[in-house]
């Protein structure tokens, strides 16, 4: 089970024309609005990660705007954990499992999975708020991060997984989040 205080957000490269081309991309953003309400709500570590912004442009604004305060990592890597920068954020954080969500699933999302992995870090894909230009890439890295030891999982789980009793101080405030 997710515990707030071993988990940090990884919102991976949602940037661009690329994200405006995602398969299901309104039901993507919500939820990635969502994960970030929930990790701010719960004070977990967010870590906020762009792909060559020159070329493929900045986080669409909707999911940059709530990420006020946190610095990107901007990088060449596909992998997140590719660049140190993001390592070194990560270790920073204490955090022993990684929930992430971003574009796309097939590449950026699943290189950094495999790359945590290897590492010893637990791996939650967030299966509704991770997406891919075709809708059989994004169910194929799912099914490839799950067989490598990555944990499928979707908002509405991580949410009530991170709160665990509906006497958690931010029940009332987070589950709004999802209605």
């Amino acid at each position: 089970m997710l515990n707030p205080e071993k988990c940090c957000l990884a919102v991976v490269d949602v940037q661009g024309k690329l994200a405006e081309v995602m398969d299901r991309k309104e039901a993507l953003f919500a939820n990635i609005e969502v994960l970030i309400r929930m990790a701010q709500g719960l004070q977990m570590p967010i870590l906020w990660c762009q792909q060559n912004p020159r070329r493929l442009g900045p986080t669409v604004e909707r999911i940059a705007g709530l990420l006020e305060g946190v610095e990107p990592v901007d990088k060449m890597t596909f992998s997140c954990a590719g660049d140190g920068r993001f390592v070194e954020r990560l270790e920073a954080t204490g955090a022993t499992d990684v929930i992430l969500c971003g574009i796309e699933a097939h590449v950026c999302v699943y290189q950094t999975a495999m790359d945590l992995l290897a590492e010893g870090v637990g791996v939650h894909v967030v299966a509704d708020a991770v997406s891919s230009r075709a809708a059989a890439n994004r169910e194929l890295a799912i099914g490839r991060m799950a067989a490598e030891g990555a944990v499928p999982t979707c908002t509405e789980m991580v949410l009530f997984e991170l709160l665990r009793t509906a006497e958690h101080p931010k029940f009332r405030e987070l589950s709004r989040l999802i209605r």
